[in-house]
């Protein structure tokens, strides 16, 4: 695997206007860094840095200046998203994938969107089942000076803090997933249509084994 220099990721994330969208192809905006230090990734592919992210990256990494490839989307002003209160049917689904948490509403109530924190990501299109969030342009100007470098600080704070919330929820989630898997581990006879003991600690054994190399994969993977 290519080495990445520590400061030269920072430079070139720092380079980046933290939207999260993922237009470039990438996860996010890290991930895009990550790419483009270990020479896997091409400095165009960035539609909300536009042209001035493009000439930022080029001087940081020493390529050359290139045009914004269009496959990843086109430089334009920057949107927010605004929900239909009329049409949204509380279904919360777009709020998960709202990478700064920008999109408020408890389930079967109406949402709203913080336009403060909203980056323009779009990603809350695509979910909502009913089609009831629209983009609506607020600036003139495109690329970064649409953009500030204090908004793309924020949005880079709030989205390491939505990270953290889903890392933590996933954690419950499969802690009570555990917890129902033991109890019913611990009660197998209740569950199963074998009868003889020996069988059943026999299989208890292999089931045991099983949850622990799941959970060292996903130890391994975290």
């Amino acid at each position: 695997m290519t080495q990445t220099s520590p400061l030269l990721l920072e430079r070139i994330l720092d380079a980046l206007p933290q939207t999260q969208c993922t237009r470039c192809g990438y996860p996010d905006c890290r991930a895009y860094a990550q790419a483009l230090a270990q020479g896997q990734a091409q400095i165009n592919q960035c539609p909300p840095g536009g042209q001035e992210g493009i000439s930022r990256l080029a001087a940081i990494t020493g390529l050359p200046e290139l045009a914004l490839n269009p496959v990843h989307g086109q430089e334009g002003p920057r949107a927010v998203a605004v929900i239909d209160e009329d049409w949204c049917i509380g279904c919360t689904l777009c709020q998960p994938v709202c990478p700064t948490d920008a999109i408020v509403g408890g389930h079967k109530l109406m949402h709203t969107v913080i336009e403060g924190h909203c980056t323009g990501c779009e990603l809350c299109l695509p979910v909502c089942p009913v089609d009831c969030i629209r983009m609506e342009v607020v600036t003139q100007t495109s690329g970064w000076q649409a953009w500030t470098g204090a908004q793309a600080l924020q949005a880079r704070s709030r989205y390491a803090a939505h990270q953290e919330r889903q890392r933590h929820s996933e954690e419950k989630r499969e802690s009570e997933r555990q917890a129902k898997v033991q109890a019913k581990l611990a009660d197998l006879g209740a569950h199963s249509q074998i009868t003889d003991t020996a069988e059943l600690e026999r299989k208890k054994s292999v089931i045991q084994a099983a949850l622990e190399q799941a959970r060292h994969r996903r130890k391994g993977a975290g």
